[in-house]
Order: C-alpha cells, then structure tokens, then sequence
C-alpha cells in the first residue's frame, strides 16, 4: 500500500499542529483510510493489485513480500482493507542517543478465504537541518539519509526549535486486510 506516502503526511501533519510545548510528546488522533471493492487485476510477479471501488476508482495495492497466502486471491474477489496510522513527535533532550528501530507482527487469515493483520512500529530521530522561517518551513534529516520538508501551518512552531535539535518521530501501523 501506499504506507511510506501516508506515513509521512502523517508525519507532516505532526509539524502543522500548534506545538504549545516540544517538551512533551504530541500525538496526532488515529488516521483511518478505508479501501473496499472488487480486485480487477493481480500481477504475482510485481505482487501488486488493482482493486476497483464502489465509485469506479481503481486503487494500486503493493502486497508486501511477507504476505502468505497471495496466489489464492482471485480476480473477481471483494476485499476489505483498513489501514490505520497515528503519529508522534518528541523534542529529544540534548545528550539523549538517537534511535532508528522497527518492530512488527503479521498473522495469515486462517479461514477459508486469505486475509490477516499486519502491524508495525517505526521509531526514528530526525535531526532538524532547516528552518526557512521566510516560507515557513522544515527540513528534516533522519537515518539513511532520508530527509523531509514540510511548511508548518502555525510558524510560532519553529521559534520553538532550531537547527540542530533533534525530534523522535513514531508512527504505530497496522493494517487488516479481509476477502469475502
């Protein structure tokens, strides 16, 4: 699924918020997206599926390597998917170590039909490398080499911080899918 883009406007949307202190960490409510409809096309190979919905939108579904029972869904089926992703964000103190992990579960739909849950925590610090109060915005730098920027809604937020400070981002993800 489209986990990294929904990750990271997940994560944007954590610097738009007004931040009335970064001592504390700041939790976005729970972000829920809903997919439900009828597979049209499975590429095995690519592990990718073209889900048609109610509306007649077609939505390009990546089956991660670690989904198990893949080969028995059939075009024609009805799935159900509900992804939900909440985010948190913490001005780290100085001197605390940076931390880069990632943990997560799946189990395998053990009916008649394929399915299961999937879910994972991603913990990272991210190390503030701009702030362009001019346009109001961001920029971070995190492990292997990733790097975002973000305008910030409520510019008050970047007086809070400056280049250099460090931010721990968390986002809890889990993910079930259901055929009928």
């Amino acid at each position: 699924m489209k986990g990294v883009n929904l990750i990271l406007s997940a994560a944007a949307l954590v610097l738009a918020l007004s931040l009335p202190s970064w001592a504390q960490t700041r939790t976005l409510p729970t972000q829920t997206v809903t997919l439900s409809g009828t597979v049209e096309t499975i590429d095995l190979d690519k592990r990718m599926v073209n889900i048609k919905t109610p509306d007649g939108k077609f939505e390009t579904i990546d089956v991660p390597p670690g989904a198990k029972r893949f080969d028995e869904l059939k075009v024609g089926d009805k799935v159900s998917i509900t992804y939900n992703n909440t985010v948190s964000a913490r001005l780290k103190p100085p001197g605390e170590p940076p931390v880069n992990t990632a943990t997560g579960a799946t189990t395998a739909g053990q009916g008649e039909r394929p399915g299961g849950t999937a879910s994972q925590e991603r913990v990272m610090t991210a190390t503030i490398t701009g702030i362009d109060k001019s346009a109001s915005s961001i920029t971070f730098t995190g492990p292997n080499g990733w790097k975002y920027s973000r305008r910030v809604i409520d510019p008050t937020v970047l007086d809070k911080v400056k280049v250099g400070d460090q931010v721990d981002i968390t986002w809890d993800t889990n993910v079930a899918v259901a055929v009928q």
